[in-house]
């Protein structure tokens, strides 16, 4: 245990130096970037970033222009909830505190949430903490843990079939994986819930793996595939296509 610790620590260590690792300060509240139009939109969309990234490589991406264009009545909001506001499991209420509650007092009444890669999965934390809460997900690219739980999950013949285990008294460092896939187990006897989430990925990306375990808790016509990888070029114009299709709904 303690050598598996201690690569761990060289590891994260070294790729501080290299600075290859946005850690944050979580003592800071969690940085935003705001984009409105001349009168604020009636919907929000919140976006977390992915392991490496900031609310700032998000803006220079592209999102916050893809899905206004996609969705002019929305404003957007980019977070730099990175992984230091991870580590201690309190990304979901401190979102909610910081983000969504001073949302909803502005005036928002619809709020969704979208993340790529490690965001996909805060997206998902968030969900479990406060079930039903948001309009709806959109998740790009969705880290949701290692081979191992994915393996698990596809031998016991599905999420339906997957027995989780007994509940620990709380969610930690070394059980989240399975405490999120008991969550998402959930949704099989609520579909209500997988309903108003919407995953998009490329067809050459390193964690698309997930996605046949996860899909079957959504619906076929929101799932999005497009060629390409694990980066924003592919993230980007696909929440532009995701928020025009959930436009065209909210319009109705």
């Amino acid at each position: 245990m303690f050598s598996v610790l201690r690569s761990l620590l060289t590891v994260t260590f070294v790729l501080l130096l290299a600075g290859c690792i946005n850690t944050g300060d979580r003592r800071q509240p969690i940085p935003t970037l705001a984009f409105t139009g001349a009168t604020p939109g009636r919907a929000l969309v919140v976006v977390l970033p992915g392991r490496w990234d900031d609310a700032q490589d998000m803006a220079r991406a592209g999102m916050p222009e893809a899905i206004r264009r996609a969705w002019p009545d929305a404003d957007v909001l980019l977070t730099g909830a990175n992984m230091a506001y991870y580590t201690d499991g309190g990304l979901p209420k401190r979102l909610h505190d910081e983000v969504i509650l001073p949302a909803r007092e502005r005036g928002y009444r619809e709020i969704w949430m979208a993340g790529a890669s490690m965001g996909g999965m805060g997206t998902l934390l968030y969900e479990r903490q406060y079930p039903g809460e948001l309009q709806g997900l959109v998740l790009l690219a969705p880290y949701l843990g290692g081979r191992g739980i994915l393996e698990e999950i596809t031998e016991a013949g599905g999420i339906a079939q997957w027995q989780p285990g007994p509940v620990p008294e709380a969610m930690n460092r070394s059980n989240y994986q399975n405490e999120l896939w008991r969550y998402l187990q959930t949704w099989v006897n609520k579909p209500e819930l997988g309903e108003r989430v919407w995953l998009a990925y490329g067809d050459q990306d390193r964690l698309r793996d997930a996605v046949p375990v996860l899909s079957p808790l959504l619906a076929n016509r929101q799932i999005l595939e497009r060629p390409g990888g694990h980066t924003w070029e592919v993230w980007v114009p696909a929440a532009g296509e995701v928020f025009t299709q959930i436009a065209q709904r909210s319009a109705k």
